[in-house]
């Protein structure tokens, strides 16, 4: 007990640390409790801190702060609007047919299994055969399920979307244009005497700004580089697992990982095992290949400094506690924790033992 009250003194008797505690404790309870509400504004400042660093480059060259936030905001929205009609609508039409191709990949998928007895029946017997296949429908059948409840809910998605539409770009619009005046304004609540969360603020504006710029970039080059391969190898739905392989991006080591799966299986639905089967499969992997050799340490090289092991933990974790958006945040979040390890005052509690 002694040892844990000296503990105590040492590393939370300093103002600047008991208030660096409360704030993120706030901020942590904030976030857990009113997530879903603040959707929004957390997807708004991605987008702002996106934009701002192309803000800075115009102030650079002496452009007024006000014309360069609406150049970069006209230039904003004529993106979105390119992504709203032009490729939701490819999207749309090839997700339909998808779902429409389904129930003949399912029988092909049958029929393929039907054979395995008779080509290893020392391996696998009908029984099993079968056994798989009432797993499959089971799954099927709960997927059905869950398409036709989103079908029900559909008028609230619809809603719910159209508000963000909404927001988003008049919140990315005032935290562009009134950046200092927030700054300013969320200062006056901070002591004065606050070096440590300075240098913690300091440390993730820095990586955290050159983390969703360079993911931004990333996800652009690997969806673009994909579709056009999958479009220029035939590749059935090419435009929607380009899209696909690009997001998955977001999601370090796994979302590859987890996208690897439709990429194959409809490549193999299209052709089997023929060589253009073999050829699509050997240019995913090279952007894969490239993607984490060449575009990651090219875009990142200081941007974040986490070990892959502690990457992977974030993303449980913060993905379990918010699902979506603590997958999407997980990096930032856990650079958070490191800049304020690193920021913590130093010392062991041995030293103050002896």
């Amino acid at each position: 007990m002694q040892y844990l009250t000296r503990w105590f003194k040492r590393y939370f008797s300093d103002p600047e640390v008991a208030f660096l505690t409360v704030f993120l404790l706030i901020f942590f309870a904030v976030v857990l409790t009113m997530g879903d509400m603040l959707a929004p504004v957390l997807a708004s400042l991605v987008i702002a801190y996106l934009l701002e660093g192309v803000v800075a480059r115009f102030e650079v060259k002496g452009v007024p702060r006000l014309g360069a936030v609406l150049v970069v905001y006209l230039g904003f929205l004529m993106f979105v609007t390119l992504l709203l009609f032009v490729l939701m609508p490819q999207l749309s039409r090839q997700v339909t047919q998808l779902f429409q191709q389904i129930p003949a990949m399912i029988t092909e998928g049958q029929r393929l299994l039907m054979q395995l007895p008779q080509s290893y029946p020392d391996f696998i017997s009908p029984e099993q055969v079968q056994e798989i296949i009432g797993v499959i429908r089971q799954e099927i059948a709960e997927l059905g399920q869950q398409v036709l409840s989103i079908s029900f809910s559909s008028v609230v998605g619809v809603i719910t979307v159209l508000v963000y539409l909404i927001l988003m770009p008049l919140l990315v619009f005032f935290f562009l244009k009134d950046k200092q005046l927030i700054i300013d304004y969320l200062s006056g609540f901070l002591p004065r005497d606050r070096s440590m969360a300075d240098a913690v603020w300091a440390d993730m504006d820095r990586q955290i700004a050159n983390y969703v710029r360079g993911k931004f970039w990333e996800i652009i080059i690997v969806w673009g580089v994909s579709s056009l391969t999958f479009s220029l190898m035939g590749l059935e739905y090419a435009v929607l697992l380009g899209v696909l392989v690009g997001l998955s991006v977001i999601i370090p080591y796994i979302g590859a990982a987890v996208v690897t799966f439709p990429v194959i299986l409809i490549a193999w639905f299209q052709w089997g095992w023929s060589a253009d089967f073999i050829y699509l499969t050997i240019a995913y992997f090279v952007i894969q290949i490239l993607d984490g050799n060449v575009l990651v340490p090219l875009l990142f090289s200081e941007a974040v400094n986490l070990h892959p092991v502690a990457i992977i933990v974030a993303i449980l974790v913060f993905g379990g506690l918010w699902g979506f958006w603590g997958v999407f945040f997980a990096i930032p979040l856990a650079t958070l924790v490191q800049a304020v390890i690193s920021a913590w005052p130093g010392g062991r509690l041995l030293d103050d033992l002896e």
